[in-house]
Order: C-alpha cells, then sequence, then structure tokens
C-alpha cells in the first residue's frame, strides 16, 4: 500500500538572528515590509479623508457612519474566497494584482475628486472598491511572510507586522490630518494614488519561483471547502479562533467608544482624541520589541491570559481616567498588551497550517477578528447607551478576562505541536484508465487485535481529522460483524484529481500517524485498498 522513499539530508544553515529586529536583516523581507507599512499607511489615509469628505458633503450620520461600513464589508463578504485565490494561484503575481487594484481606486478617486464630480454614493461605491482590493491583499501577505523568514524567525516577523500596522495607525491620520488643514482633501489622495502605485512596482522587483501543480488549479469552490474543513478539524486552530473572537470582542470596546472617553477628559477634545490613539501605537511598536524575551519567559498560553489581563486592567483604568495624564499611561499600557496576545496568537495560528492551505486559514484568523470587532464595537456600544460609558467599560474588562480564563480551561488545544513539514512518502496511485467523473472511495483494511480495537478506535479518529483536513469529502470507518477484529477505513474523495491531491498535503505527522496505525495491523500482508469510483445512475 504504502512506500517509503528517502529524503535528502538537511541543508545546514548559519544560525538565524532572532531578535526583533532579524528578519529586517533579510532584503526581501525588508522590501516587502516597507511595501507593507506604506499601504498600511495608505489605507489609514484614505479612510480618513473619506470620513473628512462626507462630512463635507453631507451632515447626515449615517452616510458618515456607512463610509466605515463600506471600507470594512469587503473582509466579510471576500475574506475566504481571497485566501482560497492566494493559495491556489501564483502568490506573487496576486499580491501584484492587489496592489495594483488598490492603486487604481486610488487613483480613479483621485481623479474624481480633483474634477469635483464627487458624490456621497459615489464616495462609497470607491470606498467599498477600496477595500475589496485591501480584502484580498491581506490574506496574500500574510501565506508569503512565512516563505521570507526562518521558522524561529516567525514570531519576530509577525511581531513586525503589527509594529507596521500600529506604525501606520499613528502616520497615516497624522499625515492626513496635516495635508486637510494645510491644502485640502484632495491632497490626501494625490498622496495615496502615488504612493499606491510606487508600492505596486515595488512588489515587482520581488522575484519568486511558482511551481504549478501538475494536477492543475484548485476549483475555487473546492478550495474554500477544503480551507474551510480544514479549519473544522484542526483543534488547534479552532481554539486560537475563539481566543482571538474573545480578545478582540471585548478589547473592541475601548476604540469603539475612545471618542467619547477623550471628550470626556479634563480639557478634551479632537486632539486629546489623536493623542490616545497614538499613545496606544506607540505602546504597542514599543512591546513589539521586547517579545521574542517574553516568548523565552512564558509558555503562549500564559502571555495570553497575562495580556488579557492586563489589557483589561487597562481598560479599567481609563473608565474612570479624570485626564490626559491618567488616559495616556493607560493606553501606553493597552497597546503593549494589545500586540503581546495577537501576536502570540497570530503566531499559533501561522505554526498550524502548512503552506498549501496557509492563505485560508489566515484569511479566516483576519475574518474572526473583524467579525469579533464589529460585534463587540455594536454589543459595548449598545451596554454604554443603557448604562454609561464608564460601566460600558468596565464590564467589558471584567468579561474579557472572565472569557479568557474559561476558554483555556475548557476548550481543548492540543499543545503538541505538529510536524507540517511536506512528506513524499506516501506513494501515488496510478490508475490505468483515470476516471473523469464520479466520487473516488478508498477502503483500507485493517486485521487487529481485538482486544485492542478500543484503542484503534480512538486512533481512527485521528485518521479521520487527518483524511478531512486533507480535503477528503467524507470518512468512516467500518466493523466486520462476521469477523471480529476486521476493519474498513472508507475515504471518499470529491474526484479522482481530488485524490491525488491528497498525496501532496502529506506532512511529516501524516506519515508519523500511518506508522500508528500500521503497528496495530497483525496481518501477514500489509493493509489491502481498494480504489472505486462511484457510478452515476444508468437509465433502463
Amino acid at each position: 500500500m504504502l512506500e517509503d522513499l528517502p529524503q535528502p539530508p538537511a541543508i545546514p544553515r548559519p544560525a538565524d538572528d532572532l531578535s526583533a529586529w532579524g528578519p529586517i536583516k533579510r532584503p526581501v523581507f525588508r522590501m516587502l515590509w516597507f511595501t507593507w507599512l506604506t499601504a498600511n499607511i495608505c489605507m489609514w489615509m484614505n479612510d480618513v479623508a473619506a470620513a473628512w469628505m462626507m462630512t463635507s458633503m453631507t451632515t447626515t450620520p449615517l452616510w458618515v457612519a456607512l463610509v466605515q461600513s463600506a471600507s470594512t464589508l469587503p473582509v466579510f463578504l471576500l475574506g475566504l474566497p481571497s485566501g482560497a485565490l492566494a493559495d491556489i494561484l501564483d502568490r506573487r503575481r496576486y499580491f501584484i494584482v492587489t496592489q495594483f487594484w488598490v492603486a487604481a481606486v486610488a487613483t480613479l478617486l483621485c481623479i474624481t475628486v480633483i474634477s469635483g464630480v464627487m458624490t456621497p454614493p459615489l464616495l462609497l461605491a470607491l470606498t467599498f472598491a477600496n477595500g475589496i482590493g485591501l480584502a484580498m491583499r491581506w490574506p496574500v501577505f500574510a501565506a508569503i511572510v512565512p516563505e521570507l523568514v526562518a521558522r524561529a524567525q516567525l514570531p519576530a516577523a509577525l511581531a513586525l507586522n503589527g509594529v507596521a500596522m500600529n506604525a501606520s495607525r499613528i502616520v497615516g491620520p497624522l499625515v492626513a490630518g496635516a495635508l486637510i488643514a494645510s491644502a485640502g482633501t484632495e491632497y490626501v489622495f494625490v498622496l495615496n494614488a502615488t504612493l499606491s502605485v510606487i508600492s505596486g512596482f515595488v512588489i515587482m522587483r520581488w522575484r519568486r519561483d511558482h511551481v504549478p501543480s501538475p494536477l492543475g488549479r484548485e476549483r475555487l469552490v473546492s478550495a474554500m471547502r477544503v480551507g474551510l474543513q480544514y479549519v473544522a478539524q484542526s483543534s488547534r486552530l479552532r481554539a486560537v479562533l475563539l481566543r482571538i473572537s474573545l480578545f478582540f470582542l471585548h478589547s473592541t470596546a475601548l476604540l469603539a467608544l475612545l471618542p467619547l472617553i477623550a471628550r470626556r477628559l479634563h480639557g478634551g477634545d479632537a486632539g486629546t482624541f489623536t493623542l490616545l490613539l497614538a499613545s496606544m501605537g506607540a505602546g504597542a511598536i514599543a512591546a513589539a520589541m521586547y517579545l521574542p524575551r517574553l516568548r523565552q519567559l512564558m509558555p503562549r498560553d500564559t502571555l495570553v491570559l497575562r495580556s488579557t489581563v492586563l489589557q483589561s486592567l487597562s481598560t479599567a483604568v481609563m473608565a474612570v481616567a479624570p485626564n490626559a495624564w491618567v488616559a495616556v499611561p493607560a493606553m501606553l499600557v493597552n497597546g503593549m498588551a494589545w500586540i503581546a496576545c495577537a501576536n502570540s496568537l497570530s503566531v499559533s495560528a501561522q505554526l498550524s497550517l502548512p503552506d498549501w492551505v496557509r492563505a485560508r486559514g489566515m484569511s479566516m484568523y483576519q475574518m474572526a477578528i473583524m467579525g469579533a470587532s464589529a460585534a463587540g464595537a455594536a454589543l459595548w456600544g449598545q451596554v454604554a447607551t443603557v448604562s454609561s460609558v464608564s460601566t460600558g467599560l468596565l464590564v467589558a474588562a471584567a468579561s474579557g478576562t472572565v472569557c479568557m480564563l474559561l476558554a483555556q480551561r475548557y476548550v481543548v488545544d492540543l499543545s503538541i505541536e505538529e510536524d507540517l513539514t511536506p512528506s513524499r512518502q506516501f506513494k501515488v496511485p496510478v490508475a490505468e484508465a483515470p476516471p473523469g467523473v464520479g466520487h473516488v472511495v478508498v477502503t483500507i483494511e485493517y486485521l487487529i487485535d481485538p482486544m485492542r480495537s478500543d484503542d484503534f478506535r480512538i486512533l481512527m479518529q485521528e485518521s479521520r481529522r487527518s483524511r478531512l483536513r486533507q480535503g477528503a469529502l467524507e470518512w468512516a470507518l467500518l466493523r466486520d460483524i462476521g469477523k471480529p477484529g476486521r476493519y474498513l477505513e472508507q475515504i471518499t474523495d470529491e474526484s479522482w484529481t481530488e485524490h491525488l491531491r491528497r498525496f501532496d498535503r502529506v506532512t511529516a505527522s501524516d506519515v508519523a500517524l500511518r506508522e500508528r496505525k500500521l503497528a496495530f495491523h497483525i496481518g501477514d500482508e500489509p493493509p489491502h485498498v481498494h480504489r472505486c469510483v462511484v457510478e452515476g445512475a444508468v437509465r433502463i
């Protein structure tokens, strides 16, 4: 059934720089990181300028609020499809296309504003189009990062991505505000378009060898199904998605209510609001430099829990802060806790994903963040409406810590890190006449000691998760009623091509699992494998 193939010896390499700035020393990562920083600055400039322009065209609160909805809604609509496309297409070309999409929308926005034909509906439409580019761009960049650095440098690389996001949160609004005040809103769109086009050409300098699959590209719908299936069958990913959802559901309370908090502080005004946002961003940037040391001092779950508690405490301080002298340090601490928790969970998500499904998995991670943020803003806004801003923040702070404690206690997160290194140790089947259509059903016959049947059934649940994560449609374990100890593992694939794709997705952990299953087999020959195709109905 199976054939062991010799593996090439590992190529020795010099020790990687594990410091916080280590990934920057890699030229390709440095180039793409600065491009990513610029892209995020453009995103914030565009959002600020669009919101301000809408206020100049209409005083209706609904139109102003819809600007934010138009920029975030594409993430919910296109998160999974964009992740699937990033996995099945050439990631370099796809990244370039998404960046030039954003550049084209920014240029159109610029031309429309300068020509004086901008209207509220058109501004919303162009903001939505820009959001499409952002939604398509994020998963592919998340999938590219592990290709650019060594595995040991991945936590630092992701922390630097957090630095880029928080630095852009400071720089983008400040640049946009300065341009609006000194020159006019249209110049923000001019700068945004210029930087977006330049970023696209910078990405084109990146050289990446794309090796297309000999089986051809996956169909989009099938790729989306497999992505959802992989996450559903991964206990670690499920735990990570729950934790990041809980964290953002509660931490969003502070950001959602921050304008009201700034106004309530002694002498509070728009400048105070900007100062508080900048303080949070500065705290996140400062903490990112110490994350490598923190990861050495404590396990991931401990770091996540302590970060959550620290974030809750700073939120509670903001609930009662009388002035900016108290609020600014609290926001600094909040930013530190935010990046420590988000980075830890982001690293766990990345390490739980093999390369072939990475963009799809990270797109669902991003969707969890955006969904939790949207729900949290509505929830805590309503709580603050029926009570007070301080009460809403205090309840969010207490609830966030309690929920994270319960999640870590009761949600299974197997801390054993799987070896997701691709393996070619499974022999790829060859059919004399490969079926063109129809589901493929594979049965593997095991003969085991009936006294060990309970242990075998437990192990086969791991096999079930492995097969479904690889893309199988269905899985079942059949027991022979007339012959104790005879079991049939039955796997159904969508087609012969999708059956062959599963062999491309085999990892070192799957090989180890196979050996554990074979240890139960007591037959004189290896387990018998049968592959059948489901025939269509025949008219008589």
